[in-house]
């Protein structure tokens, strides 16, 4: 008898299961399809997120850019220049003094203007006893001026020099305005003493008294002494206890007398 003889092909193709093969077949092409797309994602999403990063630069650069021309234009040019000068809180001076003593140019950028020097030439004007120096966008720019207050007239040759409260001899008139008292020193300055003691009794004199008060004089800075209308006279000293004093004189007043004595206010005197 005979054995049939198979080939080798044949025994490996006999040993194969056809459903195993088919299945086998079928995962191996199944995870190929499954396994494709998701090596793409990443490559997909790096892609997205360097564009989107290149984005981000370019924006970021143009704004810088934009940035950096509006703080050009701002500071460099003319386009935020000045273009308004106003001026408030003037009296005896005109609002053409005070844009002369600043000296603003028209047109000049309003972030370079120098406020503190235009601030410096105003308060140079003699008048002028502070300002105040702002800028309001686009273009304006606002001087707001306080002159000084005169509280006595020092009478010379050449007119009615008018002294504020800090003694400085700000300004010459040719008559002496009506209210003021005479100040009767040789001289006003800030730094003499004796116009310090001066002033600084107009100051503490009541509201009531002072309408009253026709002249000051003072020998030293202790002996300052009031002439007030009717012949009458206040020895008022130094300055120290000034406070006090003003309440002592006003109730003294109510007095019959003529020299009123409150250079010691614990001891008035009424002769």
């Amino acid at each position: 008898m005979s054995t049939p003889v198979r080939g080798r092909g044949a025994g490996r193709s006999a040993g194969r299961d056809p459903d195993r093969v088919r299945s086998v077949r079928g995962r191996s092409v199944r995870d190929r399809s499954a396994r494709v797309p998701g090596r793409r994602r990443p490559a997909r999403r790096r892609s997205t997120t360097r564009r989107t990063a290149i984005r981000r630069r370019w924006v970021v650069a143009l704004v810088f850019l934009g940035l950096l021309g509006l703080g050009y234009a701002v500071i460099y040019t003319p386009l935020l220049g000045v273009g308004t000068v106003e001026v408030v809180g003037v009296k005896d001076l005109t609002q053409d003094e005070v844009r002369a003593a600043a000296a603003i140019e028209s047109g000049t950028p309003m972030a370079r203007l120098d406020t503190d020097g235009v601030r410096t030439r105003i308060a140079a004007l003699p008048r002028v006893a502070s300002v105040t120096v702002t800028r309001s966008m686009p273009g304006t720019v606002r001087l707001a001026v306080v002159e000084r207050t005169p509280v006595g007239v020092l009478k010379a040759a050449d007119g009615a020099h008018l002294v504020d409260g800090t003694g400085k001899d700000f300004a010459t008139v040719p008559q002496p305005p009506p209210g003021l008292p005479e100040l009767q020193l040789p001289k006003a300055a800030p730094g003499d003493p004796v116009t310090r003691a001066v002033v600084g009794v107009l100051a503490a004199v009541p509201d009531k008294v002072r309408p009253e008060v026709l002249a000051v004089t003072a020998k030293s800075a202790a002996d300052v002494r009031l002439a007030l209308s009717a012949g009458r006279e206040v020895r008022w000293g130094s300055t120290d206890k000034s406070p006090r004093k003003a309440e002592v004189l006003q109730a003294l007043l109510t007095v019959d007398g003529k020299v009123f004595d409150v250079t010691s206010p614990e001891l008035p005197t009424v002769s």
